[in-house]
């Protein structure tokens, strides 16, 4: 009997039959995203450079009643791309979506960001992303159509602490609008979604300065709170759906109205917005959880 792990608002079958790759399936949004795209059908093809990750989360999707396969590969390397998406067509035949999840970054000011530093961190979260969607595309899209989401990041004003970070997630956006427009004729429709302070397992990578600074930050978000992974994935999936047939080179904010909050106006506290979380797997990360003897 399988195990219920998702509840989505999305109608149930509604990617039966298709295929799609999720990079950085292996933890965060990318795991919430594919458990997501299974428990509508999807076949997912779980992407990263831990085996052992994407081996878990894809016995957590089967336990669901759910199909994925894993693959593991270092998104920065050319040649690794090119057979692993050779190796999804192999195994599912057919891709019909791609979510370009996966990256990373640390804090540090540009200053003291070193050349392999600032290289590493626009490798993953741009070159990655380009490499990806380029062999999706040649290799099936472009006969076929399909849809791809690329998640970039709140970087509307710039990214004080993470300027690698925030220069590469512009560039991933500027790529989008881009490739939009080259690869309409195709019928492949191209768009990203902008997650703000989402709590996910990475807020658990930081050092305990930062996770420090991220238990007071959601009294800077409009909402009062930080947004759940679920919400970001309900947006990729939209994107990814025939809904969303008519939308493309376009992007979706998922960040509690923080780039709308201004120093002449003071947010007031309140508990007024409720988070969804249809993933039922979903563990806020150990950072925001209350120590012994606080309250809960």
């Amino acid at each position: 009997m399988a195990i219920e792990t998702y509840r989505s608002v999305f109608r149930p079958g509604l990617f039966a039959g298709q295929s799609v790759i999720v990079t950085g399936g292996g933890s965060g949004i990318g795991r919430c995203t594919a458990h997501e795209l299974a428990s509508l059908g999807a076949k997912v093809a779980l992407v990263g450079r831990r085996r052992e990750k994407l081996a878990a989360v894809k016995a957590e999707i089967e336990a669901g009643g759910g199909s994925a396969t894993i693959h593991s590969c270092d998104i920065r390397d050319e040649e690794a791309v090119k057979a692993m998406v050779a190796q999804v067509l192999a195994q599912h035949g057919r891709i019909d979506g791609l979510v370009n999840n996966a990256g990373g970054q640390f804090p540090a000011r540009a200053r003291d960001i070193t050349l392999k530093g600032w290289e590493a961190v626009v490798k993953n979260n741009l070159t990655g992303g380009f490499l990806v969607s380029r062999e999706v595309y040649t290799q099936w899209m472009e006969e076929h159509g399909g849809a791809i989401v690329n998640i970039i990041a709140d970087i509307w004003g710039g990214m004080p602490t993470m300027a690698h970070s925030g220069a590469a997630r512009a560039g991933m956006l500027s790529f989008t609008e881009t490739v939009a427009c080259e690869w309409a004729h195709s019928g492949v429709r191209v768009n990203a979604v902008a997650p703000g302070w989402i709590a996910s397992s990475g807020f658990d990578t930081y050092d305990e300065a930062m996770q420090q600074e991220l238990r007071r930050l959601q009294t800077k978000v409009p909402l009062q709170r930080y947004g759940t992974e679920a919400e970001v994935s309900a947006a990729i999936v939209f994107l990814l759906s025939e809904a969303a047939a008519f939308i493309t080179g376009s992007y979706i904010r998922v960040d509690g109205g923080v780039p709308n909050a201004r120093p002449t106006w003071k947010l007031i506290a309140h508990d007024r917005s409720k988070p969804f979380n249809g993933f039922l797997l979903y563990r806020p990360p150990r950072c925001l959880q209350p120590e012994a003897g606080e309250p809960s």
